[in-house]
């Protein structure tokens, strides 16, 4: 089914996104969100964007992330996923790579509504721990 939708702008919102959270540059982020966005992690539930970022922010050291792919709804939804690899490196030095799908669910907009994050939690588990106590 072809999409009528233009979803250029969900890739590039996306890219946009990646840049800014390899930067820790939590305003930045969260201005990509509209005002009542949910942020959906595997590590601490539903939450807004500015609490979850900071978060984030408060656990991470230098980090990198390197795109793998953006993939749009091929049945005309305002949905794309970040397809990524993390290097995730956390304040006390620990460093941890993980694949990871952000799904973003788009406004009218072109503001991120929703973000779910997908990622196997088991091996960062192992590795780390909870390192956002």
């Amino acid at each position: 089914m072809e999409s009528k939708r233009d979803t250029r702008g969900f890739a590039e919102t996306i890219s946009q996104y990646l840049t800014l959270l390899e930067q820790g540059d939590t305003e930045g982020i969260v201005a990509l969100f509209t005002e009542d966005a949910q942020i959906y992690s595997p590590f601490l539930g539903w939450m807004t964007p500015a609490p979850f970022f900071t978060k984030v922010r408060e656990a991470s050291g230098q980090s990198r992330i390197t795109p793998i792919d953006t993939l749009v709804s091929i049945s005309g939804n305002a949905r794309a996923i970040g397809y990524f690899t993390y290097d995730w490196g956390l304040k006390d030095g620990t460093q941890v790579s993980f694949d990871c799908c952000d799904v973003f669910d788009f406004s009218d907009d072109g503001r991120i509504r929703k973000m779910t994050i997908i990622y196997d939690t088991y091996p960062i588990r192992v590795q780390v721990g909870d390192k956002y106590q």
